[in-house]
């Protein structure tokens, strides 16, 4: 028995050997592994290694394959009402032939998931701009952080944005409030190493983020954050080993964290790209609750 499984923009750049663990429960390594070596598992027909990376509509078959933890490839569907659709609709700041632009709000996802329903990609499937088009997510943005986010609107454009994304051609512009005064020099660049785990295994990763400090005091600091490279959570990682985590972050939290604040201060503030020597630039608005933060901390933007 013959199982495949199409490769959309979501995965496009993922190790195979990562995609199939995320995609089983608890699958093991070394299976993966004897199954890629033995052909049960193949890329485009062909044998390959678990280090290879997938790109866009690559076909991954399962020929036998059988394990006994339960799939997870399918999503929870979300079925938006029309005032959900409207709400997202009301924030985009570029509508074109070729993609979206929004300002996303905090709280969101971006794809539905085991442990995420609403999501942005079921609802603009249901909105009218995209009634003869399939919504295409080109890029991440974790559901807590608010701003700048592209959607595409057909496949040519997934793939062309999702090349430039990869190959480090989009500029991103992030601004946040963290707790306590920075005290490094205003403006440099933050170089380390990142620690994951991808199951049991650990994985380190080199992590750049060139800043500027905006405006800081003896209590909070007004920091924009431009990443060079994009690893999973990195810049709420590196404030956090800076000692001076973003305010409302649960996770990489340094501080005792405030009762009456439940938002992340993370905002995705520009991005730049050129398509066919065109240049764009967007910016989104910070949300309310992020200038009231601004000014209950008395930090100027």
């Amino acid at each position: 028995m013959k199982k495949t499984i199409n490769v959309d923009t979501t995965y496009a750049g993922m190790r195979i050997d990562r995609f199939l663990r995320k995609h089983f429960e608890s699958i093991p390594q070394s299976l993966i592994e004897k199954s890629l070596r033995s052909g049960k598992i193949k890329l485009n027909k062909k044998k390959v290694k678990s280090s290879i990376k997938l790109q866009i509509n690559d076909l991954i078959e399962l020929h036998n394959f059988k394990i006994n933890k339960k799939i997870i490839t399918n999503k929870i569907k979300f079925k938006p009402s029309d005032t959900i659709i409207k709400e997202n609709e009301d924030f985009i700041i570029e509508n074109n032939d070729n993609f979206i632009v929004l300002n996303k709000q905090a709280g969101i996802s971006v794809q539905g998931g085991t442990k995420s329903k609403k999501n942005l990609i079921d609802i603009f499937s249901n909105s009218e701009i995209f009634k003869d088009e399939k919504p295409y997510s080109v890029h991440r943005l974790d559901k807590e952080t608010s701003g700048v986010f592209l959607i595409a609107k057909n496949r040519p454009t997934a793939q062309l944005l999702t090349t430039l994304f990869r190959l480090r051609k989009v500029y991103k512009t992030y601004i946040a409030i963290c707790h306590g005064e920075i005290t490094i020099k205003d403006k440099g660049s933050i170089n380390n190493n990142l620690i994951r785990y991808d199951g049991k295994k650990k994985i380190i990763e080199n992590a750049e983020t060139q800043y500027e400090i905006l405006d800081k005091n003896n209590n909070s600091t007004f920091i924009q954050l431009k990443p060079i490279t994009g690893r999973k959570h990195q810049l709420r990682k590196q404030l956090f080993d800076l000692g001076h985590s973003i305010i409302g972050d649960k996770k990489y939290n340094s501080f005792k964290i405030q009762k009456n604040n439940k938002n992340l201060m993370l905002h995705s503030y520009e991005i730049k790209f050129q398509i066919n020597k065109k240049k764009y630039t967007f910016r989104a608005i910070p949300p309310e609750y992020f200038r009231n933060m601004l000014k209950a901390k008395r930090l100027n933007f």
